[in-house]
């Protein structure tokens, strides 16, 4: 249960890591691309339009799969997200990117729906609220170093905009193959954070 609760708490991590990179998006992609304000805007909402979007859905998916499954499908859909910020840096289309950032809230938003819940369960009744609380602060220290780790990858003291520079942070989070980073989270959730014994959930 303790491994499968550290692992918990890393994802929670991570995702609250990925959701502060928006606000250094905002101003990067309004150079690069040369939008006006209310298109710089529509990263914010491509990505929380996703929570909206998907709320209900991933509510219906989790009851038919599992959180198990959930964890794994909302972490395949954000490595899918991260993948597309590669060819969209290629292509160099603003459309693109905003796909791919509503595909990554998509999936962190099954996530966020199985993953609350399965900490709860993986442990005694009596301590689920602190194991929810400590979830969760790890989560906000991830949106606290976010916008820090994203001024570092994607701005790096450049003094050329280029739409390149904001697939690192991104590409960086293993996608699904797991190639480019050696890892893939998706095979982690299945062999390491479903260590607990939680059959049937």
């Amino acid at each position: 249960m303790r491994f499968s609760f550290l692992s918990l708490i890393i994802l929670f991590f991570l995702w609250g890591l990925l959701t502060s990179l928006n606000d250094i998006l905002v101003p990067h992609m309004k150079a690069a691309f040369e939008l006006q304000h209310w298109q710089a805007q529509l990263i914010q909402f491509f990505f929380f339009g996703a929570y909206f979007v998907m709320s209900w859905p991933a509510g219906t998916l989790i009851r038919k799969v599992g959180y198990k499954r959930g964890i794994v499908i909302g972490l395949l859909l954000m490595g899918v997200g991260c993948f597309v910020f590669y060819p969209a840096s290629i292509v160099k289309i603003y459309g693109v990117f905003l796909l791919g950032l509503f595909i990554l809230a998509s999936g962190i938003t099954i996530l966020q729906v199985a993953a609350n819940p399965y900490v709860a369960i993986i442990g005694p009744p009596e301590t689920a609220a602190s194991r929810l609380n400590l979830a969760q602060g790890f989560n906000s220290l991830g949106h606290t170093i976010g916008p820090l780790l994203g001024a570092w990858l994607i701005l790096q003291n450049k003094e050329v905009v280029d739409v390149q520079t904001v697939q690192g942070p991104y590409i960086f989070w293993p996608w699904p193959g797991g190639h480019r980073a050696g890892f893939s989270l998706p095979a982690f959730a299945r062999h390491r954070i479903f260590g607990a014994r939680t059959e049937g959930v």
